[in-house]
């Protein structure tokens, strides 16, 4: 037989369109081509490939081979086929039968020596073989990964000699049954945090619902510490939700299956690119945004970030997803994920006090960098001022993160229950249908709507937000005082809007 043909897949995106490897011998004089829009890491494949065939004791055919990856127009970049080309010459020269190949997709980086190397994107390839019913036969150092896919049927491998032996009814690749890995709690706790009892409350507020936060201070008052321990008081994720986030990280070199079922926590300096937070680049890569999907996106130094890059987060903060859109590719990625913010309210960071030396217009400056767009998506604003030295000295304990989690994941249950998702995802109709208040709350909304100047987007997240906060106190109806706090985190957004010029 001169024509094998195997399973494989490709990597666009979040996307793994299935690629068929076909290997076609040919008489006439030797030749390796490799044809189907290969990148170069793929056209470099042919002397891995033929290095590793010779050292596993195999003969390589003095033959005109041809290697077709279908579909022709799909780009295909990486090592991943490797595996599938070297075992399609090998049952296309008849030194191994194909019928065992029949029902498998196959994927790894082959050494020189034969020995099988881990690839990026494992999760995607497995996600969709498993919804294909195809078995996976993979590197042995991308098993862990590849399992944590419930239905997936994954048969590592270390070397291209055992996938042979395999084939060949020699020997057998046994079912990887590794253990599930247990999440393990490694945010520190909010206990540590001294004060600041207010900004913690917001915390809270924001972890049952789902918003976005801003905290404004001084340097130095706990802005970071408290960011830091937000993803231990976030409920736990589902399976879904953990599946989701690690199939992106797995896009960027692999996931670490020690960190499964572990909240995202993403912190990018404030001299990254957009290409950097939203994603980019000639093959469209995931950016911060998505990598911080089901978890916590940290921007410290808020008005440092370039304003363009700022920019580029109000549409994601809308719709959840990024579309990154280049001249011969276009790539959607999953971009869920809550923003918490800190800055300082001026240049200097003593606005207010004695010690700050900064002038109107350099303050007025600082804080334009922030639009009123991207602002108006936030839900939460919150000033975190220094902590008084009696608080400081105090060594009373504080509540713990736990103890805040509970009544989270309590909040995130009444949510679920009632509309089956969080309530930072409520639309236009379900805030109507579950977020009125009374009359009462009715009345200081209307007051809220003139003297805050809310827009209609302002006015439902504070509607979404006097749900969450009724939501933490087990009130079936929004009252009054749910909304007063709701307009209170508002109220913060106008004055970092306008800065105060008394020094």
């Amino acid at each position: 037989m001169s024509l094998a043909v195997l399973r494989s897949r490709a990597l666009a995106g979040m996307e793994a369109p299935e690629v068929a490897v076909e290997v076609h011998l040919a008489n006439g004089l030797p030749s390796f081509t490799l044809v189907g829009l290969p990148d170069t890491e793929v056209r470099e494949a042919r002397d891995r490939v033929r290095a590793a065939i010779q050292n596993a004791r195999f003969e390589f055919p003095s033959r005109r081979v041809t290697v077709n990856l279908a579909p022709a127009d799909l780009p295909k970049e990486g090592g991943r086929f490797d595996l599938p080309i070297a075992l399609g010459i090998l049952i296309a020269s008849g030194q191994l039968p194909g019928a065992a190949a029949a029902g498998c997709e196959f994927a790894g980086e082959l050494s020189l020596s034969g020995e099988l190397r881990p690839v990026s994107g494992m999760l995607p390839m497995c996600l969709r073989a498993a919804r294909a019913g195809h078995r996976l036969v993979v590197p042995r150092g991308n098993a862990a990964e590849a399992a944590l896919v419930r239905d997936a049927v994954v048969l590592p491998a270390a070397s291209l000699l055992e996938i042979c032996a395999h084939l060949a009814g020699r020997g057998e690749l046994e079912v990887w049954r590794g253990e599930a890995p247990v999440a393990e709690a490694i945010f520190p706790d909010l206990a540590e945090v001294k004060g600041q009892a207010h900004a913690k409350r917001a915390l809270e507020v924001a972890a049952a619902g789902g918003h976005s936060l801003l905290m404004v201070g001084p340097p130095g008052t706990g802005k970071s510490m408290l960011a830091a321990r937000f993803p231990g008081v976030l409920p736990a994720m589902s399976e879904e939700e953990a599946l989701e986030s690690a199939a992106v990280r797995s896009t960027c070199g692999g996931f670490p299956v020690e960190e499964w079922r572990r909240r995202p926590f993403r912190a990018p300096h404030h001299s990254a690119s957009a290409a950097a937070l939203v994603g980019g680049g000639a093959v469209p890569r995931p950016g911060e945004i998505s990598l911080a999907h089901n978890g916590v996106l940290f921007l410290d130094e808020l008005p440092e970030f370039d304003r363009r890059v700022l920019e580029a987060l109000r549409e994601p903060l809308e719709s959840g997803r990024i579309t990154v859109s280049r001249a011969a590719r276009r790539s959607d990625f999953p971009a869920r994920f809550q923003l918490v913010a800190a800055m300082n309210p001026c240049p200097c960071g003593y606005l207010g006090g004695g010690r700050c030396r900064c002038t109107p217009e350099q303050v007025e400056r600082y804080r334009a960098k922030l639009s009123g767009p991207l602002l108006d998506r936030i839900d939460i604003c919150v000033e975190v001022p220094a902590v008084a030295e009696d608080e400081l000295a105090r060594r009373a304990p504080a509540e713990g993160s736990a103890a805040v989690r509970a009544r989270v994941e309590a909040a995130r249950e009444r949510q679920i229950a009632r509309q089956g998702h969080p309530n930072f995802a409520l639309g236009p109709a379900e805030v109507e249908a579950f977020c009125a208040p009374d009359a009462a709350g009715a009345a200081l909304l209307r007051q809220a709507l003139v003297r805050l100047g809310l827009s209609a987007r302002g006015y439902h997240r504070v509607l979404r937000l006097a749900r969450s906060i009724a939501d933490l106190a087990g009130a079936a109806h929004v009252a009054s005082a749910h909304v007063a706090e709701a307009v209170q985190y508002r109220r913060g957004l106008v004055s970092a809007r306008a800065p105060d010029h008394r020094n």
